[in-house]
C-alpha cells in the first residue's frame, strides 16, 4: 500500500465560524489552532498548510478567568535600546478587541514561514458580523 500524501493545492478547505462570547480564551484559542493546523483531518502533515478556515466572531466577548484583566501583560519590542513596551489585557481589548485571541493561536502555532502561513487562515472580528458569508461557513461549538 502506498500512503497517499493531499498537496497543498488539492486540499479542501472548509470554513468554519466560533462564537467566542462567554467562552474562556485558552480554550477557544487551543480549538482554532487545532482546526487551523488541519490535526483533526486524515490527511495531516506536519510541515503542510492542510487545515481550515477559521472565523472567530465577539472576540471582544471572550472570558478571561481571575485576575487575568489586570494582572496578564503583553510584551513587544520596537527593535530599539530599551524599547521594550508592555500592556495589560483590560488595556490591550479596550484598544483591539481582537488581538488577544490572535496572539494566543499564534502562540500555538508552529514558528516560521509555515505558522505564519497558517496564521492567515484566522479571521477574528470584535463583533457579531463578518464578510465572509459568500464562504458559507459552518457553525463550530466549542
Amino acid at each position: 500500500m502506498k500512503t497517499i500524501f493531499v498537496n497543498e493545492n488539492d486540499a479542501v478547505k472548509k470554513w468554519f465560524v466560533i462564537d467566542a462570547n462567554g467562552k474562556p480564551l485558552g480554550r477557544v484559542a487551543a480549538k482554532v489552532a487545532s482546526v487551523l493546523r488541519g490535526k483533526e483531518k486524515v490527511s495531516f502533515a506536519p510541515n503542510q498548510d492542510c487545515g481550515d478556515c477559521v472565523v472567530v466572531v465577539n472576540a471582544d466577548k471572550i472570558l478571561v478567568t481571575g485576575r487575568k484583566m489586570d494582572n496578564k501583560l503583553y510584551h513587544r519590542h520596537t527593535g530599539y535600546i530599551g524599547g521594550l513596551k508592555t500592556v495589560n489585557y483590560k488595556d490591550l481589548v479596550a484598544r483591539h478587541p481582537e488581538s488577544p485571541l490572535t496572539l494566543a493561536v499564534k502562540g500555538m502555532l508552529p514558528k516560521g514561514p509555515l505558522g505564519r502561513k497558517i496564521l492567515s487562515n484566522l479571521y477574528v472580528y470584535a463583533g457579531e458580523n463578518h464578510p465572509h458569508q459568500a464562504q458559507n461557513p459552518q457553525v463550530m461549538d466549542i
